[in-house]
């Protein structure tokens, strides 16, 4: 089917959609999804796809070009289909969306939902009614902010399942924290329930930036205490009233506003962008967070808008301002309503062209530029960094670029039966074991090798495309040409023949053909790109034969040891651990078999071996 019979179809679906919110899913001829967006309005956005008036960016058009079906769900509300859209993407990976890094690489503080909560870091975010603030991109300053509250507050630092009940009950005592003062003992009763919600409520106003506020509360605190006469206790309240403002003086104040609000700068370089979000309460810095997405084919409004909506999906807390670097267009309107449910009060967005909000906004794109810049100099660096193997191997090949990731393949059998191939992956020449795949090829009848080859490169590649997986930087194939020009062959009908060099290497003389090259390849034994190609090769072969061994073993066991009277699946596997082959098994005493599978299996397998040894004109049962 063409491109314009694909659009006729495409367009005809889109005639059937409701007038709803929804998640829409372009696939291509082969299922894999390859774009998933949201809409207010699923028809009305669906029809601006096929609108010839209307242009569209790079990337649009090519997934236009490959899409060939389209699925949609519909939800109760724009917001639904945000959230669909989110956790869609995250795990499809879908090639044409704007793929950020996911947060949880980054840690996060929680207090957790508890009757005496507990403050910890955690990489990992349960829904329990627990507060997560974060994630924190500089760990040690999130650890330096944990210590503060911990010298603050008397949290407690256990994990026992404190409740009022069991706490009435007697069943704790207190701890070292509670001897040496960093803890007052609820777990004893000894600070009631509402004191101790008050120390998690001060700390969590400070996890969002309100210093100023828990200030205040300290401040009438330690007059309080003064005025009953409570000195001990009012100086224990000053001593962390100037802690507090001496951690408040070290924060960077941004501006005299005691105003909440996200900056957000952004800056484009070499096809890759950078998004900084720069978190401000109460005119202070408290935290920033950086994305660099490619940006070849994508608008810088469409990035940033994928970041604040990430950004703010897992965040906790919706601050009353939003300064953009630039228009976001129609999406505005649905972030400012959606912003507005989550906060429950008016957020308002905007982009500031003079003046002091101007100069934030600027500041936190100086931050991008920064970020991209050193992010690319990294890049540079790495890339530079190349092993002299594989800039031998890249020049030896006559490589685009060097094989940083290389990818071999394998195959194995016994005249025919139980053919499997192998895939072993090397990064930057050294062998990646947890990416190692073995597979029990399917559409291979007898002895053909070509055939084998050609299953093994689709089923592979098919899913790489399909997961959005990184394409190897050489592909290697154990054998001649035939089995270059089978590999090759599918490699072409998936349409990344021009994106993946590929090779053969062939044992007898060691010669290395390349697709479209009539004559071999020779390099000398000594060449170090030989030998790594050799390694990787005999690396291939070992791992294809040691499942073909492992295939051959679990059909002895089947064919051979359940063939005998008195023998199951279990009594088998047993006697095979114990003895390790069959072999063994013949060779044991009547003794050793009880010993292993009781007195009269044992019997009977002792007979039934010993009769067939007699006979020496029959086999052994490795033999058979």
């Amino acid at each position: 089917m063409g491109t314009a019979e694909h659009s006729h179809t495409l367009l005809d679906k889109v005639a059937t959609l409701p007038d709803q919110p929804g998640v829409y899913l372009f696939k291509d001829a082969t299922g894999t999804i390859l774009y998933i967006g949201k809409a207010k309005n699923l028809r009305q956005r669906l029809r601006q796809y096929f609108d010839r008036s209307r242009a569209h960016d790079a990337k649009t058009v090519a997934m236009l070009r490959r899409a060939s079906a389209l699925d949609c769900i519909v939800t109760d509300t724009e917001v639904e289909a945000l959230l669909l859209e989110n956790n869609l993407i995250k795990e499809h990976k879908p090639r044409y969306n704007i793929l950020l890094k996911d947060d949880k690489t980054y840690p996060y503080i929680c207090v957790t939902a508890e009757e005496f909560p507990r403050i910890f870091p955690t990489r990992r975010i349960v829904r329990d009614g627990s507060l997560y603030f974060g994630p924190y991109a500089d760990v040690q300053s999130m650890h330096f902010l944990l210590k503060l509250l911990r010298t603050l507050f008397p949290i407690r630092s256990c994990t026992l399942p404190l409740t009022e009940d069991t706490i009435a009950q007697g069943k704790y005592k207190v701890c070292l924290d509670y001897h040496i003062g960093k803890c007052e003992g609820p777990c004893a009763g000894l600070l009631s329930k509402d004191r101790y919600r008050r120390y998690i409520e001060q700390a969590i106003e400070i996890l969002r930036g309100k210093t100023k506020t828990v200030e205040q509360q300290l401040e009438a605190e330690m007059a309080q205490l003064a005025d009953e006469l409570q000195f001990e206790r009012a100086a224990i309240v000053r001593d962390r009233l100037g802690r507090l403002r001496s951690y408040a003086a070290k924060q960077k104040v941004v501006s005299a506003e005691f105003v909440d609000r996200d900056i957000v700068g952004y800056t484009e370089q070499d096809d890759y962008s950078c998004v900084v979000v720069l978190v401000t309460r109460e005119g202070k810095v408290i935290g920033k967070r950086n994305w660099i997405v490619p940006s070849s084919e994508t608008t810088g409004a469409q990035i940033v808008r994928s970041v604040i909506e990430q950004w703010y999906l897992d965040s906790e807390d919706v601050p009353a301002e939003i300064l953009l670097p630039f228009d976001l267009g129609d999406e505005a309107d649905f972030l400012i309503q959606w912003f507005a449910a989550e906060r429950q009060a008016r957020v308002k967005l905007s982009v500031p062209k003079i003046g002091d909000k101007r100069k934030l906004v600027t500041l936190a794109c100086s931050n991008a530029e920064y970020q991209l810049r050193d992010y690319l100099l990294s890049r540079a660096r790495r890339e530079q960094a190349v092993p002299r193997t594989l800039a031998a191997l890249q020049r030896d090949l006559r490589l685009p670029k060097p094989p940083l990731r290389i990818e071999c393949f394998d195959n194995s059998h016994l005249q025919g039966s139980d053919y499997v191939s192998s895939m072993v992956v090397f990064i930057e020449g050294k062998p990646r074991k947890s990416e190692y795949r073995r597979y029990r090829l399917r559409d291979v009848a007898g002895n053909d090798d070509f055939r084998a080859m050609a299953e093994v490169i689709r089923r592979r590649y098919e899913r790489v495309l399909r997961e959005n997986l990184p394409l190897p930087d050489l592909i290697i194939v154990d054998g001649g040409k035939g089995q270059l020009s089978a590999a090759s062959d599918v490699l072409d009908h998936l349409g990344i023949s021009d994106r993946v060099p590929i090779v053969a290497l062939a044992k007898r003389l060691e010669e290395i053909f390349v697709p479209g090259e009539r004559d071999a390849i020779l390099l000398p034994r000594t060449s170090s790109s030989l030998r790594l190609m050799q390694q990787i090769r005999d690396e291939a072969h070992r791992f294809a034969v040691e499942y073909h061994r492992l295939l051959r073993s679990k059909r002895t066991l089947r064919t051979e040891l359940l063939s005998l009277p008195g023998i199951g699946r279990t009594t088998a596997t047993k006697l095979l651990k114990h003895f390790g082959s069959i072999a063994a098994i013949e060779n044991a005493s009547i003794e050793q078999l009880t010993a292993v599978v009781g007195a009269r299996i044992a019997r009977t397998l002792y007979d039934t071996l010993h009769a067939r040894r007699s006979n020496t004109d029959g086999p052994s049962i490795e033999e058979m």
